[in-house]
C-alpha cells in the first residue's frame, strides 16, 4: 500500500507541474470524473510504462509478457506480440496526448516501431502473432500457426490508422511517419484471407497453407478484422463477406439473456454462455461502439450488457469467492490464472481469479462500477496487486494468490480505454479516418461519428 500511495502522491505533483487541467464536464453517463482524475491518471501513467520502459529495445514493440516475480517460458523474454503491440502503439499516442512523454520522444519511438514492422517477414501483408524482437524472426504460435495472423494484424491496423491520423497534418517528419503507417496498413491483403470464400480465415502459413482452418465468425474479439478488411482501400473484402461470414447470414442475432440481461449477439461460447470481456474491448479500442449500429445490433448495448453481466455475476457470487461484488472485485477475461493462462468468464470461474483489465477496460461502458473497482484495488488490496507497470494481470483473494506478472494484451486496453472514457481520444482518431468511414458505410453501419 505504501508504494501505491507514494506513486499517487508523485502523480499529483506531476499533474501540477504540467499544469494539467481537470475536465469540468461530466462524461456521457453524467459522472463527474474530476474527483477520480488523479487516480485514473496514476493508473494510466504507471500502466503506460509497460509499453515505454518495458518495451523490447530493438523493436520498440510490446513484449508478450513481463514477469517481475519469476522465470519466463523458454526463449520467450524477447518475444513481441503484434496484437499487444498494436494496443501498445495506441498507448504511446495516449502518452503523448497526456504528456507522459514529450512529442519528440513519442515520435522517435514510433519511428523505431514502424521501421521494425516494415522489415520483418509478412505473409500476404499480414504479420505473425509473435516475433523475436532481437532478431525480427517470426515465432510459431503453434504447430501450424507459423505464418500470418489476420486478427493480430487487425489489432495492429487499428493502431496504424490512429498513428496516421495523429500525424497526417504535422511537421514534415511527422507526416513521414503518417505516410509510413499508411503504407503498412495498405500492404495488408485482407481479401487473400478469405481463401476464396465469403468469410475470413484467421491463419495462413507458407508451409501449412490453410491448415489451421479457423473461420472467423461472430461474436468474439474478431469483429475489427472484418471492419478493417472492408475499409481497406487496396485489398478490400466485399460487404457480403461480413454479412455471410461474420454475421452468419443473420444468425449472430439472439434473444439469449444472462441474469435477465440481453446479450443481443450470440457469443462464440457454449449455448447460453457469454465470453470473456476482452471480446468487448479489443475491437473497440479504436472502433467507437457508442451509438454504433448495424442491422444486427446496437453495439453500445452489446458491450455494456456484456459488462453488466459480469457485474451481476459478481453480485450473485454463486461460489462464495472472497472479494466479489459490484462494490468490490469483478471482471473476467483472458489472463493468468491459478491453473495457467485461461479465458475466464462468468461460466468459467473455477478458482475465484479476477483480472483487473476486465473492469478497468470497461470504463467507458460502466464508469461507476469500474472506478469503484479501481478504488477497491488501491484502497483494499494495495501492493498485493500494484507494481512497476500498474495493476498485475490477475489475482485471487480466495486463494491468496497475487502473482507479479503482466501481459501486453491486458495492459494496453487499460491505458486506451481510460482515455476513451475521459475524452474519446483514440476513438476520435480512428473514427475520423476516411477509409474507416467508407468501410463502415459499406457494411451498413450507423454512428454519430459517420459523416453524411
Amino acid at each position: 500500500m505504501q508504494k501505491f500511495l507514494l506513486y499517487i502522491t508523485a502523480t499529483l505533483y506531476f499533474l501540477i507541474a504540467c499544469n494539467a487541467s481537470l475536465d469540468s464536464e461530466n462524461d456521457r453517463n453524467g459522472h463527474d470524473f474530476r474527483t477520480d482524475d488523479s487516480l485514473l491518471t496514476a493508473v494510466q501513467k504507471q500502466t503506460f510504462q509497460y509499453f515505454w520502459e518495458g518495451a523490447e529495445p530493438n523493436s520498440g514493440l510490446a513484449r508478450e509478457r513481463i514477469h517481475i516475480d519469476g522465470e519466463y517460458p523458454e526463449n520467450d523474454q524477447n518475444v513481441v506480440t503484434i496484437g499487444g503491440s498494436g494496443f501498445g502503439l495506441m498507448a504511446i499516442l495516449v502518452g503523448i496526448h497526456n504528456e507522459f512523454i514529450s512529442k519528440e520522444e513519442g515520435l522517435s519511438h514510433l519511428q523505431k516501431s514502424l521501421n521494425f514492422l516494415g522489415k520483418i517477414d509478412r505473409f500476404q501483408g499480414a504479420w505473425s502473432h509473435w516475433y523475436f524482437g532481437d532478431t525480427g524472426k517470426a515465432k510459431a504460435f503453434s504447430a501450424n500457426d507459423d505464418g500470418g495472423d489476420i486478427v493480430e494484424t487487425a489489432f495492429m491496423a487499428e493502431a496504424l490508422i490512429c498513428i496516421r491520423e495523429f500525424y497526417k497534418n504535422g511537421s514534415t517528419e511527422e507526416q513521414k511517419v503518417a505516410a509510413q503507417a499508411d503504407e503498412l496498413w495498405k500492404g495488408i491483403n485482407w481479401n487473400f484471407y478469405r481463401n476464396g470464400k465469403d468469410l475470413l480465415y484467421w491463419h495462413w502459413s507458407p508451409k501449412h497453407g490453410w491448415g489451421m482452418n479457423h473461420a472467423i465468425q461472430g461474436f468474439d474479439e474478431c469483429m475489427i478484422a472484418y471492419i478493417m478488411a472492408a475499409s481497406s482501400p487496396t485489398h478490400p473484402i466485399p460487404a457480403s463477406t461480413y454479412h455471410k461470414g461474420w454475421a452468419r447470414d443473420g444468425a449472430i442475432k439472439t434473444d439469449i439473456k444472462k441474469y435477465d440481461i440481453p446479450t443481443l449477439v450470440k457469443h462464440n461460447a457454449k449455448e447460453g454462455e457469454v465470453g470473456p470481456l476482452f471480446w468487448a474491448h479489443y475491437s473497440f479500442l479504436g472502433l467507437n461502439p457508442i451509438g454504433l449500429k448495424d442491422q444486427y445490433a446496437n453495439y453500445e448495448d452489446v458491450v455494456t450488457n456484456h459488462t453488466k453481466i459480469n457485474i451481476a455475476y459478481a453480485n450473485e457470487n454463486p461460489n462464495n469467492f472472497k472479494g466479489y461484488g459490484a462494490d468490490k472485485g469483478w471482471g473476467w477475461t483472458a489472463s493468468y490464472s491459478t491453473n495457467g493462462y485461461n479465458a475466464h468468464h462468468p461460466d468459467n470461474d473455477p478458482t475465484g481469479v479476477i483480472s483487473p483489465t476486465a473492469a478497468l477496460s470497461s470504463m467507458p461502458y460502466t464508469p461507476k462500477e469500474s472506478i469503484s473497482f479501481m478504488h477497491y484495488l488501491s484502497d483494499s488490496l494495495g501492493d498485493n496487486v500494484w507494481g512497476k507497470y500498474g495493476f498485475y494481470d490477475a489475482y485471487s483473494e480466495t486463494k491468496n494468490w497475487y502473482p507479479q506478472r503482466y501481459l501486453a494484451i491486458d495492459q494496453g486496453p487499460i491505458v486506451v480505454m481510460i482515455q476513451n472514457y475521459k475524452d474519446g481520444f483514440i476513438w476520435k482518431l480512428f473514427m475520423q479516418a476516411a477509409d474507416v468511414q467508407a468501410g463502415l458505410k459499406k457494411l451498413g453501419f450507423q454512428s454519430p461519428e459517420l459523416n453524411n
